[in-house]
């Protein structure tokens, strides 16, 4: 049986995803350019990996975040010999980011959170009207 509160929850934790999603972008902006002396200790930017969430009681499916991993981007390697990162054959490791992806992640995310509010809103409106009428 669905009940507002669960239509409620649903929201809620859609738009969590989505501010998930939304830091893990904005993290990986405020990574990108970074340089490094290692490969190993490059910035790799983060992405979440989303899970559906079916409640039994209610058979409303969500969204959930079940990790935040790293990428499989390589970070690129550039000649720097002035640098003060520079390892000894003058190399810097810079964060393989596509600042443009990172951006329209953002809005796509921001979008869907948006979504999510103006629906909570239609519900929230409709429940009203609803008790009005009685």
């Amino acid at each position: 049986m669905s009940g507002p509160e669960s239509l409620f929850g649903l929201v809620q934790r859609g738009m969590s995803a989505q501010m998930i999603r939304m830091n893990t972008a904005a993290s990986n902006l405020a990574n990108a350019g970074s340089v490094s002396s290692s490969e190993e200790q490059a910035y790799r930017a983060l992405r979440p990996v989303f899970q559906a969430d079916l409640a039994r009681a209610d058979g409303l499916a969500g969204v959930r975040v079940s990790e935040v991993r790293q990428s499989d981007v390589l970070p690129t390697r550039r000649y720097d010999p002035d640098h003060p990162l520079a390892d000894a054959e003058g190399n810097v490791w810079e964060a393989a980011v596509n600042e443009s992806a990172e951006m329209v992640e953002i809005m796509e995310a921001a979008r869907q959170y948006q979504n999510l509010v103006e629906a909570m809103q239609t519900a929230k409106q409709l429940m009203l009207e609803t008790l009005r009428s009685k």
